[in-house]
């Protein structure tokens, strides 16, 4: 029975996440209580993510130096090139502008570790290039913003590694402990925890959607085009670098993951403090949206690997 269901869950993630996020938009009561409990939600995950790995699978992808390097420098020189292009393209207003350069020059965010997760990737590397961004983004991020909008800015480094230490490292650690220490006999669980990331994070968008339902009902049409394609971009330059590279098809679509998908609630922090609270509009739109691309890209590779094709050495 139990397994049965987690078959019809996986097997219909994007019905779900849809779904989910209709009623949501309909009546966004029914999800946004779900705000105060993001943090603990997406550390749930992180801990079932841990008990699927070993601490060998950490120590590869540290000597993966190469594709975390590569991941590094899309991070940080494509995301803010691709927010001025796309903003310069749509002739996006002074602030909108404002808000792309600051969601571009931002690391990635946990979302992309759990986004990794459901598309069956390389989670291991995943975490280790979100915690390498994250602690490169005070120093990287105020400069970016600063040469390309000439504005100084400061961002705490302790607070934000400390957010992504409770939120990533620590579950995910307790995780792998656990799979240490009882090693098979955790077997049966292991079954039920994609299907619950699964419906975790389908709940987690259908709550972004109800708490932007405002500002989604008046859809600033061109500022979302420029999001959208802000963040495809990313993908596409993530997975095509790492492809030309000579990395296989999982290490690429981590690596895509993780430069297409920002921590936009940084940037809308950092915009709303800086620049205004109409230069956090682009933040928040690219919230929702990487997410939304981040599971019909999940529910596209988890499709690959299950059809059997060959991508783990292709």
């Amino acid at each position: 029975m139990v397994n049965s269901l987690c078959r019809l869950i996986e097997g219909h993630f994007l019905f779900l996440a849809v779904a989910l996020s209709m009623a949501a938009f309909i009546e966004p009561s029914m999800f946004i209580w779900m705000k105060p409990h993001i943090a603990l939600s997406l550390g749930i995950i992180m801990f079932g993510m841990g008990l699927t790995l070993e601490f060998s699978d950490f120590a590869a992808a540290v000597k993966n130096y190469k594709a975390i390097g590569l991941g590094m420098l899309l991070q940080y020189t494509v995301m803010p090139a691709l927010a001025v292009a796309f903003s310069v393209l749509f002739g996006l207003p002074q602030e909108a502008l404002i808000g792309m350069v600051v969601v571009g020059a931002c690391p990635g965010g946990t979302a992309s570790n759990v986004i990794v997760h459901l598309a069956k990737a390389n989670v291991a590397l995943s975490v280790t290039m979100t915690l390498v961004s994250t602690c490169l983004a005070p120093l990287l991020t105020p400069l970016i913003i600063y040469v390309i909008l000439n504005q100084q800015i400061e961002i705490p480094f302790l607070p934000m590694v400390k957010s992504v230490f409770w939120i990533v490292i620590f579950p995910l650690v307790d995780g792998l402990v656990l799979r240490r220490v009882f090693k098979r006999r955790l077997d049966p669980l292991l079954h039920i925890f994609p299907s619950i990331s699964i419906m975790v994070i389908a709940m987690l968008v259908a709550c972004i959607i109800g708490l932007n339902r405002d500002l989604l009902a008046s859809f600033p049409v061109l500022v979302f085009a420029a999001v959208a394609l802000h963040n495809l971009g990313g993908l596409g330059a993530g997975y095509g670098a790492g492809r030309l590279a000579g990395f296989n098809h999982r290490d690429s679509v981590t690596i895509a993951i993780e430069v297409g998908m920002q921590n936009s609630g940084l940037g809308v922090a950092l915009a709303t403090k800086y620049f205004g609270i109409a230069s956090a509009l682009p933040g928040a739109l690219f919230s929702l949206w990487h997410n939304i691309s981040g599971i019909l890209l999940a529910n596209r590779n988890r499709a690959v690997f299950s059809g059997g094709e060959n991508v783990e050495k292709s």
